[in-house]
């Protein structure tokens, strides 16, 4: 598989939005650990604000990554804006507006595998980036974007509950195959989480059933 950019000129996206966002990456982080905090608080809010989180992550990743930086360099990227958009709606819609899904933390080996997701994207993931394959400003980092936090929020969608768990996963499932591929024709082996994630998601859904 051919790409239309080469790995220089999608380290050099990274770099130019990273600094131009800064310091953007600190909130983000910081909504990441409210998010988490929230899966094990009995507030009636709690749901919403974790899927509030997500609606603000995913938005901001579509027109701010997607459709301001990476589309310099890949025509695709319009189409990849459109798919957060998209994600970010349903969770605005189901988790904010409707209130209909239930973030809980799950005893057993779902739990702690969702758990394992999270802390991958939150600390694992930046730091592999930072001390093993780009130094920053070229990391992909958490909450800003795309490889990361899908990471993050199939972590956090095996700890929920909705009438229809696909049509939260749906984008992104389909980000982890898009973006797992980078793992090999990038070289950004951390993003070997995203099929990671996908997997462990998928093999939870179908024990459940």
């Amino acid at each position: 598989m051919e790409l239309p950019f080469t790995r220089t000129q999608f380290l050099q996206v990274f770099a130019e939005y990273n600094q131009g966002i800064w310091p953007l990456q600190i909130l983000a982080v910081a909504l990441g650990f409210v998010a988490v905090a929230l899966i094990f608080s009995r507030r009636r809010w709690a749901g919403r604000g974790i899927a509030g989180v997500l609606v603000l992550l995913w938005a901001f990743m579509g027109v701010g990554y997607h459709g301001l930086f990476f589309a310099r360099i890949n025509p695709a990227a319009y189409l990849f804006a459109g798919l957060f958009l998209v994600a970010a709606s349903i969770f605005l819609v189901e988790g904010v507006v409707r209130n209909r899904i239930r973030f809980e933390f799950a005893t057993g080996v779902r739990g702690w595998l969702a758990m394992a997701l999270l802390a991958y994207a939150l600390v694992v993931y930046p730091i592999l980036g930072l001390l093993k394959t780009h130094p920053y400003p070229e990391t992909p980092l958490f909450g800003v974007a795309p490889c990361p936090t899908t990471i993050f929020t199939l972590g956090l969608l095996l700890l929920a509950a909705h009438p229809r768990p696909l049509m939260l996963a749906a984008v992104p499932l389909t980000w982890s195959v898009i973006g797992g591929t980078a793992a090999f024709l990038l070289k950004v082996p951390q993003d070997l989480g995203l099929i990671a994630a996908a997997f462990i998601w998928v093999a939870a859904r179908s024990r459940q059933r």
